[in-house]
Protein backbone atom coordinates (compact mmCIF):
# COMPACT_ATOMS: atom_id res chain seq x y z
CA UNK A 1 0.00 0.00 0.00
CA UNK A 2 1.30 3.47 -0.87
CA UNK A 3 1.47 5.22 2.54
CA UNK A 4 1.59 8.72 1.01
CA UNK A 5 -1.57 8.07 -1.01
CA UNK A 6 -3.29 6.59 2.05
CA UNK A 7 -2.39 9.75 3.96
CA UNK A 8 -3.79 11.86 1.11
CA UNK A 9 -7.03 9.88 1.27
CA UNK A 10 -7.30 10.39 5.05
CA UNK A 11 -6.68 14.09 4.42
CA UNK A 12 -10.05 14.35 2.67
CA UNK A 13 -11.69 14.19 6.10
CA UNK A 14 -11.86 17.74 7.46
CA UNK A 15 -10.97 17.96 11.14
CA UNK A 16 -10.79 20.50 13.86
CA UNK A 17 -7.38 21.29 15.32
CA UNK A 18 -6.41 20.74 18.94
CA UNK A 19 -3.36 21.31 21.05
CA UNK A 20 -2.92 18.79 23.84
CA UNK A 21 -1.13 20.44 26.78
CA UNK A 22 0.33 19.22 30.06
CA UNK A 23 2.70 20.33 32.80
CA UNK A 24 5.87 18.44 33.60
CA UNK A 25 8.70 19.61 35.87
CA UNK A 26 7.10 23.08 36.19
CA UNK A 27 7.09 23.60 32.41
CA UNK A 28 4.13 23.71 30.05
CA UNK A 29 4.27 21.40 27.03
CA UNK A 30 1.99 20.78 24.09
CA UNK A 31 1.52 19.05 20.76
CA UNK A 32 -0.81 19.87 17.87
CA UNK A 33 -3.23 16.99 17.27
CA UNK A 34 -6.11 16.55 14.84
CA UNK A 35 -6.78 12.92 15.81
CA UNK A 36 -9.23 13.65 18.63
CA UNK A 37 -12.68 12.26 19.36
CA UNK A 38 -15.21 11.77 22.10
CA UNK A 39 -15.42 8.19 23.35
CA UNK A 40 -18.06 8.05 26.08
CA UNK A 41 -20.42 10.28 28.06
CA UNK A 42 -20.71 7.91 31.02
CA UNK A 43 -17.97 7.90 32.11
CA UNK A 44 -16.88 11.03 30.23
CA UNK A 45 -13.95 9.90 28.05
CA UNK A 46 -12.09 11.27 25.04
CA UNK A 47 -9.25 10.00 22.86
CA UNK A 48 -6.19 11.59 21.28
CA UNK A 49 -3.81 9.73 18.99
CA UNK A 50 -0.09 10.59 19.19
CA UNK A 51 2.70 9.32 16.91
CA UNK A 52 5.11 7.11 18.86
CA UNK A 53 8.06 9.02 17.36
CA UNK A 54 6.89 12.31 18.87
CA UNK A 55 8.77 13.37 22.00
CA UNK A 56 5.38 14.29 23.45
CA UNK A 57 4.22 10.68 23.29
CA UNK A 58 6.40 9.48 26.15
CA UNK A 59 6.04 12.76 28.07
CA UNK A 60 2.26 12.48 28.08
CA UNK A 61 2.14 8.94 29.47
CA UNK A 62 0.35 8.87 32.84
CA UNK A 63 0.09 12.69 33.02
CA UNK A 64 -3.06 14.76 33.34
CA UNK A 65 -3.64 16.78 30.17
CA UNK A 66 -5.91 19.33 28.54
CA UNK A 67 -7.30 19.20 25.02
CA UNK A 68 -7.62 22.74 23.62
CA UNK A 69 -9.84 23.04 20.54
CA UNK A 70 -8.36 25.96 18.65
CA UNK A 71 -10.36 28.89 17.34
CA UNK A 72 -10.09 30.06 13.74
CA UNK A 73 -7.66 32.84 14.64
CA UNK A 74 -5.18 30.53 16.44
CA UNK A 75 -3.32 29.06 13.45
CA UNK A 76 0.03 30.37 14.76
CA UNK A 77 -0.52 28.40 17.98
CA UNK A 78 -1.17 25.25 15.95
CA UNK A 79 2.11 25.75 14.06
CA UNK A 80 4.01 26.49 17.28
CA UNK A 81 3.04 23.15 18.80
CA UNK A 82 3.50 21.31 15.51
CA UNK A 83 7.22 22.03 15.75
CA UNK A 84 7.36 25.23 13.71
CA UNK A 85 8.23 27.99 16.18
CA UNK A 86 6.39 31.26 15.51
CA UNK A 87 8.63 34.25 16.08
CA UNK A 88 7.17 36.71 18.55
CA UNK A 89 4.27 34.45 19.54
CA UNK A 90 3.22 34.65 23.18
CA UNK A 91 0.95 31.91 24.52
CA UNK A 92 -1.56 33.09 27.13
CA UNK A 93 -1.92 30.23 29.61
CA UNK A 94 -4.37 29.45 32.36
CA UNK A 95 -3.09 26.93 34.89
CA UNK A 96 -5.57 24.35 36.21
CA UNK A 97 -5.42 21.28 38.46
CA UNK A 98 -5.08 19.05 35.39
CA UNK A 99 -2.59 21.05 33.38
CA UNK A 100 -2.41 24.26 31.42
CA UNK A 101 -5.15 25.60 29.15
CA UNK A 102 -4.60 27.92 26.21
CA UNK A 103 -6.60 31.12 26.66
CA UNK A 104 -8.83 31.94 23.73
CA UNK A 105 -9.37 28.29 22.75
CA UNK A 106 -12.85 27.56 21.45
CA UNK A 107 -13.25 24.70 23.95
CA UNK A 108 -11.12 22.87 26.50
CA UNK A 109 -11.31 19.47 28.17
CA UNK A 110 -9.28 18.85 31.31
CA UNK A 111 -8.47 15.15 31.70
CA UNK A 112 -6.86 12.68 34.01
CA UNK A 113 -5.21 9.66 32.36
CA UNK A 114 -7.57 6.72 31.84
CA UNK A 115 -5.75 4.29 29.56
CA UNK A 116 -3.21 4.13 26.74
CA UNK A 117 -3.37 1.64 23.88
CA UNK A 118 -0.97 0.63 21.14
CA UNK A 119 -2.40 1.62 17.77
CA UNK A 120 0.18 0.73 15.13
CA UNK A 121 2.64 3.63 14.92
CA UNK A 122 0.57 5.69 17.39
CA UNK A 123 -0.46 5.52 21.03
CA UNK A 124 -4.15 6.09 21.68
CA UNK A 125 -4.47 8.04 24.93
CA UNK A 126 -7.86 8.00 26.57
CA UNK A 127 -8.52 10.67 29.15
CA UNK A 128 -11.34 11.00 31.67
CA UNK A 129 -12.84 14.47 31.38
CA UNK A 130 -12.88 16.19 34.78
CA UNK A 131 -13.84 19.68 33.60
CA UNK A 132 -14.59 21.51 30.35
CA UNK A 133 -15.30 24.97 28.95
CA UNK A 134 -16.54 26.27 25.62
CA UNK A 135 -17.35 29.50 23.81
CA UNK A 136 -19.10 30.40 20.59
CA UNK A 137 -16.91 31.02 17.57
CA UNK A 138 -15.37 29.55 14.46
CA UNK A 139 -13.00 26.58 14.83
CA UNK A 140 -9.63 26.21 13.15
CA UNK A 141 -10.05 23.51 10.49
CA UNK A 142 -7.56 21.24 8.69
CA UNK A 143 -8.26 19.72 5.28
CA UNK A 144 -6.02 18.07 2.67
CA UNK A 145 -2.83 19.06 4.45
CA UNK A 146 -3.63 22.71 5.10
CA UNK A 147 -5.52 24.99 7.43
CA UNK A 148 -8.80 26.30 6.07
CA UNK A 149 -9.19 30.03 6.25
CA UNK A 150 -12.36 31.52 7.71
CA UNK A 151 -13.93 33.35 4.74
CA UNK A 152 -15.53 35.94 6.99
CA UNK A 153 -12.07 36.86 8.36
CA UNK A 154 -10.66 37.12 4.80
CA UNK A 155 -13.57 39.37 3.82
CA UNK A 156 -12.83 41.71 6.76
CA UNK A 157 -9.17 41.99 5.68
CA UNK A 158 -10.13 42.73 2.05
CA UNK A 159 -12.59 45.51 2.94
Amino acid sequence: MDVRELRNCFGHFATGVTVVTWKKEDQFHGITVNSFTSVSLDPPLLLVSIDKRAKACSMLEDHPFTVNILAGDQESIAWQFAGRPQEGLTIDWEETDHGPKIKGALATFECRPWQGYEGGDHILYIGEVTDYTYDEGTPLMFYKGQFLKDKSEEEKVNQ
